[in-house]
């Protein structure tokens, strides 16, 4: 990593937009998506940021781009990190596209208040499939209901014909660019699943979908670059090699694939080796001294974990050795005595921990969180839909800043870690090196 506090940095100027939309469900993430395919297809580099929590919908996008994709969020990375990975981005890439999340205004903070802190110009989606001038007065209220938000245009999603993306076109005052129409077709929508898009590689088609979703654009309106958005330099960031030559084997599977690569890179600068390995195919662990555990969809492989007796008994191992293990979410359903799906089915699970979790057919927690940690503070979030019975008492518990009463608990057992909470490691370096250093 550059040493930022030995040179004067200056400012970088990259073309950008924020893909907002009046509500969730209007196609945020095919949109973006498919601007950041036709872009790279044109031979652009394109660099993709989510703002908020969100594990799916970058996976996505990283295909479509090419790149990998951070989170944006001024609460839980915090404004000057979301400031740093602009500005880092700005120095290398022909077009920053970033995704909101939820509504445009909704959420504090939300993607508004996000595009206002960064002048990034918001491109608004709206669904036109039951509409026609009133799209319109729509693309108004979203441009004017904060006079001091930098708004550029709006793109028409789930366009009956050409003639109706033409209809929404000529309905937009004249201020507003129009970035054109994606059609109503399954060609380019992207499947759900109970926490959003299914994963990217289990979408054999999704690059299909990806250009034509991109050929409907093109079709459709003007793609030059929009307008160049100078990002300010981020203050210095001075990092420890507190991990230097420490060995942390990462999960990375279909069942373990909630990551976030800002905390893949935070263990790497501070010296960690990473290594990869499958829960669901390998036999046993690399040559580790901390094993990383993160959140997925274990319930959907149920059988297979359980049936990895070699790698259920080399995490046993570990874990009795003493050794350094933090799991989140799906990680800690994986280390408790057992798990059963949403139809009651069970398999044994590692009994790392006592207790048993259940998928449950609603949501049962979401909510940023920050917890406080005898090695310091962690910021994160939560987003499961599993209920925990256990006997462990908590080490501590997370508080919401939104005051939402959802309160995860962390459990602590010698140098082993679990919570439902999502950790973003750079809120804390130095904290989040102490959970994994032998």
């Amino acid at each position: 990593m550059t040493d930022q506090a030995t040179q004067t940095l200056e400012p970088r100027t990259c073309p950008a937009l924020l893909i907002a939309a009046p509500a969730s469900g209007q196609g945020k993430t095919t949109v973006t998506a498919a601007l950041a395919r036709l872009h790279s297809r044109q031979g652009r580099r394109v660099r993709v940021f989510k703002c908020g929590p969100d594990f799916l919908d970058p996976m996505i996008l990283a295909r479509a781009s090419g790149q990998p994709v951070y989170q944006l969020d001024l609460w839980m990375v915090g404004e000057d990190e979301s400031r740093r990975l602009l500005w880092d981005a700005a120095g290398e890439a022909d077009l920053i596209l970033i995704e909101g999340v939820m509504g445009l205004f909704d959420g504090t903070p939300s993607a508004a208040d996000l595009a206002r802190r960064f002048g990034v110009p918001v491109l608004a989606v709206i669904d036109g499939s039951a509409m026609a001038q009133t799209f319109g007065a729509l693309a108004h209220g979203l441009a004017s209901f904060q006079p001091d938000l930098p708004f550029s245009g709006v793109l028409g999603n789930r366009v009956g014909s050409e003639r109706h993306g033409q209809i929404l076109r000529d309905a937009l005052p004249a201020a507003l660019r129009w970035y054109g129409a994606l059609p109503r077709s399954s060609e380019v929508e992207l499947p759900s699943r109970h926490l959003g898009l299914v994963q990217a590689e289990e979408l054999a088609d999704l690059d299909a979908g990806l250009d034509a979703a991109a050929d409907a654009l093109a079709a459709s309106a003007d793609t030059s670059l929009p307008t160049p958005v100078d990002f300010a330099a981020p203050p210095a960031r001075l990092l420890e090699k507190s991990l230097a030559g420490v060995r942390i084997g990462v999960a990375r599977d279909a069942a373990f694939a909630f990551l976030y690569q800002a905390n893949l890179d935070l263990l790497a600068e501070l010296g960690a080796q990473l290594s990869f390995f499958s829960p669901l195919a390998d036999a046993a662990l690399p040559e580790v001294d901390a094993l990383y555990l993160p959140g997925g969809y274990p319930e959907l492989h149920l059988d297979q974990l359980a049936n990895n007796q070699a790698m259920r008994a080399a995490i046993r191992v570990h874990a009795e050795a003493g050794k350094p293990l933090l799991a989140e979410c799906g990680g800690l359903l994986y280390l408790l005595d057992g798990l059963s799906d949403v139809q009651g089915r069970r398999a044994p699970m590692l009994g790392l921990l006592p207790g048993e979790a259940r998928l449950q057919p609603k949501l049962t927690a979401l909510a940023l969180q920050q917890i406080e940690l005898p090695e310091g503070g962690l910021r994160g979030h939560t987003y499961h839909h599993s209920s925990l019975d256990t006997t462990l008492t908590p080490l501590a518990f997370g508080e919401c800043p939104n005051y939402r009463r959802t309160r995860e608990a962390l459990y602590r057992r010698g140098r082993l870690n679990a919570s439902y909470i999502h950790f973003y490691l750079p809120s804390n370096p130095a904290a989040a090196a102490e959970l994994f250093r032998p």
